[in-house]
């Protein structure tokens, strides 16, 4: 790795999280920074269309592409493409004016009619709310879009301009109709501070500075992606000098990685990332994990204690709840105890007092290493599974597609608040929820919908290990496993706060506390759903990153 692109990197950080303004003409691009990444990238996350409401797409979507709005270290809202946008007073109304002179790598004036094209074909996590709010996009002139909703919705921009969506982020509509959606993802054109070179599936995504970004040029000329799913590699990589920074380094590696001179762990200062264990099966009247005593069963069997020495070497801490606290409207919730007697008592309560066998455990790609420590808490107090690994993006797609049974070890680190995450994986139009609670017993619609429909699939028979109580409007939001959250000790790295969240059963009625008997995990995924990163920042000082 030439030393020139080492020497860049701060600034390529700068340049693609900081916010700002046009600036005085700079030098031209040089170098290259080569990051390695801890998935295989897929071609679907090209294109902001397909935004799955996991953080992983917009590694690539902040760098390739632009939105009129998106969270920057200057705010969750940061206007972007749009100079600025107003609010009728009836809330009815966002009108949007566009920042003059923007291209995009094609040379095409980014315009409203852009815009209302690419919220009209967007297909990701939240377009099914979007669709129903929103009564239609105008395009007031060519430097003006107007969004009219059906009826007041003040999560509308928490939707629209977080990366709790990819609603609002813009793609050329001429190109997109000339060449097609699969044309688009072979050869994506975009507004974003880098351009489009070359992308071998499985291999790596190469970009080039785009010189006449509107923001700033960008220092560095080339980004590479490579993608190398095990961290050994991308540790081993990282050392020699052939990748400039590696993301997710945990357990063992990470102390290696502590322990060599010049490298430094560091985290980010606050994080909105969850992993989850997530019970489908549920929902199945005949299935053990209907019952919330099972459910509870596996929470107390899990020690997260250990499991956060191992996993993060103790950088975090247990919490009780789906939302993390820096979203918006969040509520903090104790976790179970680590109590495994406990945990074999209410298996024998609830009909298994040998265990049983729960099929399948599917780590989240690629936390293995997690998904096999769950896996013996679990069989520690009876609760047998089975390890299957899966690609990162083929797990994503059999797991919208209800394909996907048993124990589910999920993640997501997308931003917004409560709303946009509950919105995602608990309320009935949710592409990862599996079924919702009955209506008639305290079910949550999905957020801001009125419809007045009964309930989605899914409805959920009573839990006879949690009969109905006067005065619980929502008693089966008590029978979920979640598993927190808390700023690393003073000296571990810069501005620390990696998540573990392993959490228990969610105390009391409140509608931010609600899962879907889901054992739950916080991590710090950073800007991009890493929990882990680690840079190489010069050839004296190499640098670290838990992101």
């Amino acid at each position: 790795m030439r030393s020139s692109s080492s020497r860049l990197l701060v600034t390529l950080l700068v340049l693609v999280l900081g916010g700002g303004v046009a600036a005085p003409v700079a030098a031209a691009p040089e170098g290259t920074i080569t990051w390695a990444v801890h998935i295989t990238l897929a071609s679907r996350w090209l294109d902001p269309a397909e935004t799955e409401g996991i953080i992983t797409p917009f590694m690539v979507l902040y760098a390739l592409h632009d939105a009129l709005v998106k969270p920057m270290p200057g705010g969750i809202n940061t206007p972007s493409l749009a100079e600025s946008w107003t609010q009728s007073k009836d809330g009815l109304t966002y009108e949007f004016v566009l920042r003059k002179g923007v291209k995009f790598h094609n040379g095409e004036p980014v315009t409203a009619a852009d815009v209302k094209f690419s919220f009209e074909r967007y297909k990701g996590a939240g377009a099914k709310l979007l669709k129903e709010r929103v009564r239609e996009v105008q395009v007031v002139d060519p430097g003006r879009v107007r969004f009219v909703l059906k009826e007041p919705w003040p999560d509308f921009m928490t939707f629209y301009g977080t990366s709790a969506t990819g609603s609002g982020w813009v793609v050329p509509k001429a190109y997109v109709e000339k060449v097609g959606d699969d044309g688009f993802k072979r050869a994506p054109i975009g507004a974003g501070p880098y351009k489009f070179v070359s992308f071998t599936p499985g291999i790596e995504l190469v970009m080039e500075a785009y010189e006449g970004y509107w923001r700033k040029v960008p220092n560095v000329k080339r980004l590479v992606l490579r993608s190398m799913p095990d961290e050994t590699t991308r540790a081993a990589a990282l050392k020699k000098g052939d990748v400039d920074i590696a993301y997710l380094l945990t357990g063992p590696v990470a102390e290696d990685v502590q322990r060599t001179p010049g490298f430094k762990l560091v985290a980010p200062k606050e994080s909105q990332g969850t992993f989850w264990l997530d019970l489908p099966d549920q929902w199945d009247p005949k299935s053990p994990w209907h019952d919330r005593r099972v459910r509870q069963a596996a929470s107390h069997a899990i020690d997260r204690k250990a499991l956060n020495q191992a996993e993060t070497l103790g950088f975090s801490f247990p919490t009780g709840s789906l939302i993390p606290r820096v979203l918006e409207f969040s509520r903090f919730f104790e976790p179970d105890a680590f109590d495994p007697p406990k945990a074999k008592r209410l298996l024998a309560e609830a009909g298994y007092p040998n265990g049983f066998d729960a099929g399948d455990l599917y780590p989240w790609p690629p936390y293995d290493s997690m998904g096999e420590a769950l896996a013996g808490y679990l069989q520690n107090v009876g609760i047998r599974t089975k390890i299957r690994s899966m690609e990162r993006a083929a797990m994503l797609t059999a797991w919208r597609e209800k394909k996907l049974k048993n124990v589910i070890v999920g993640i997501t680190g997308a931003g917004g608040n409560a709303a946009t995450r509950l919105d995602a994986y608990v309320s009935k139009n949710g592409v990862y929820t599996s079924g919702v609670i009955a209506r008639g017993r305290g079910s949550l619609p999905a957020p801001g919908a009125r419809d007045g429909r009964e309930e989605a699939r899914g409805a959920r028979p009573p839990d006879p290990g949690h009969p109905p109580r006067a005065g619980d409007p929502h008693p089966d939001l008590r029978a979920g496993l979640h598993l927190g959250r808390r700023s690393a000790p003073r000296g571990a790295g810069d501005q620390p706060d990696p998540e573990l969240r392993v959490l228990g059963p969610a105390g009391g009625p409140a509608p931010e506390a609600a899962v879907r008997g889901a054992v739950r995990m916080n991590a710090p995924p950073g800007w991009r759903d890493q929990r882990r990163a680690a840079s190489r920042r010069d050839g004296r000082c190499p640098r670290v990153g838990l992101g």
